[in-house]
């Protein structure tokens, strides 16, 4: 089996530092991967190939990370320079490589074939521009963006930020990703104020981008996220009574064009079932046909099908561009970054409309784009429609006992009770 042992290239002068390097050894042929560690000869325990601190402690370091390195560097190794107070984190640095390295060599041994030492080098450089917490993150986010899901990039961008902030600017080796920097990273969040789903939110993204490195062979699983939270707390429920929507509905704004837009993208939305503004956006003309809406849930992927009901129709009439692909006017551009932005800018103009109609209608809270979807949901269960036929209509993919029922399910059931939800609005 191949060996790989982490040494120090002695300077050829006197006072000057040397570099750690990475000896790969397999079939009697030898291999040397530089780091850009520099160490000097004292710092330096030759026989058990790792740094020397003698009785000096280890620094301690805000949640292990390697907070003494400069911004900027993405070799995923310390910058060349002699090392001062960042011992630990220079020696995780030194330890992640080791790992990368057994972990390749563990992998080729279990394909029971013949590999060189020149196989165990190519996929050890092949995994450099991602090697570290922070460019492995940068990596994700640009698939992401590349595969169209621009809004699962921006979350994974905002829990990087957050990320870099607690880190001071500084990068990571996955090894240091530890029960306890984990522990350290979830306090941190919650003595800024940040509310326990925001918390569970970054954590759950960041255990997502942990699981990857470790299916990448950049670390091995040792279940760092087990003790922190990362479910989602419920809240508040998010819902008006029918009689609400049904006064939203009469209401005259022929005065405000804007204004009646925006609440007749609400009733489209309370008349699809409680169709997300996301999905209202993007939705495309031919995505209508034989008098129903057939659409695919950006968020979960579910495909939906909802028939045309009257109200719904002349929504759609009283808004349809003609050179226009989509169904509303709210996106411009077929250009998924452009279309994106669009979007965002859309939905924050939307909810502050809302919010001007909800003053109009004398409520005592806000309306939102979410309200609509919430305020279904609840119609249909006070109409006494079945969970099963609730969840169906609103596309929902979790409840393991339900979807296994709604795949006997048939459409017309949740058409008719969406029917007579309809029906409240006059």
């Amino acid at each position: 089996m191949a060996t790989v042992k982490a040494r120090l290239s002695f300077p050829e002068e006197e006072g000057r530092p040397g570099t750690v390097f990475y000896q790969v050894t397999h079939q009697r042929r030898t291999r040397h991967v530089a780091t850009s560690i520099l160490l000097s000869p004292e710092q330096w325990d030759g026989k058990a190939g790792r740094m020397a601190y003698g009785s000096r402690p280890f620094p301690d370091f805000p949640g292990g990370g390697c907070t003494g390195l400069p911004q900027g560097h993405d070799t995923g190794e310390c910058p060349g320079r002699a090392i001062t107070g960042t011992d630990r984190a220079c020696q995780a640095w030194i330890d992640s490589g080791l790992l990368r390295f057994r972990l390749i060599i563990k992998c080729l041994e279990g394909l029971r074939r013949d590999y060189s030492v020149d196989d165990i080098l190519y996929r050890y450089e092949s995994q450099e521009n991602r090697a570290s917490v922070l460019s492995f993150m940068d990596a994700r986010i640009a698939q992401l963006e590349a595969d169209g899901k621009l809004g699962t990039a921006r979350n994974y961008r905002r829990a990087k930020g957050s990320l870099v902030r607690y880190l001071g600017g500084a990068d990571m080796p996955f090894i240091s990703m530890t029960a306890d920097f984990v522990s350290g990273y979830c306090a941190y969040l919650e003595r800024r104020g940040i509310v326990r789903n925001s918390v569970s939110f970054y954590m759950r993204i960041l255990r997502a981008v942990y699981n990857s490195a470790v299916s990448s062979l950049l670390v091995e699983q040792t279940f760092p996220f087990a003790g922190v939270y990362t479910g989602v707390d419920r809240t508040v429920k998010r819902a008006v009574h029918e009689e609400v929507i049904s006064r939203l509905f009469r209401l005259d704004l022929h005065a405000s064009a804007s204004l009646a837009f925006t609440r007749d993208l609400f009733i489209f939305s309370y008349c699809s079932r409680g169709m997300a503004f996301v999905d209202m956006a993007y939705l495309r003309k031919t995505d209508i046909r034989d008098g129903c809406i057939r659409y695919v849930r950006r968020k979960t992927g579910q495909p939906l099908r909802i028939r045309l009901e009257p109200d719904m129709l002349r929504i759609i009439r009283r808004y349809s561009v003609s050179s226009s692909v989509y169904v509303f006017p709210i996106l411009k551009s077929e250009e998924p970054g452009k279309a994106f932005r669009q979007y965002q800018v859309a939905l924050n103009y939307y909810n502050r409309q809302l919010k001007r109609l909800a003053a109009m209608l004398r409520l005592g809270h806000g309306l939102s784009s979410y309200v609509a979807r919430h305020s279904w949901a609840t119609a249909a269960r006070d109409h006494n429609i079945p969970l099963s036929v609730i969840s169906a209509g609103m596309g929902h993919v979790s409840e393991k006992t339900t979807m296994i029922y709604l795949a006997m399910l048939e459409n017309s059931k949740i058409d008719s009770a969406n029917q007579r939800i309809i029906s409240g609005l006059k």
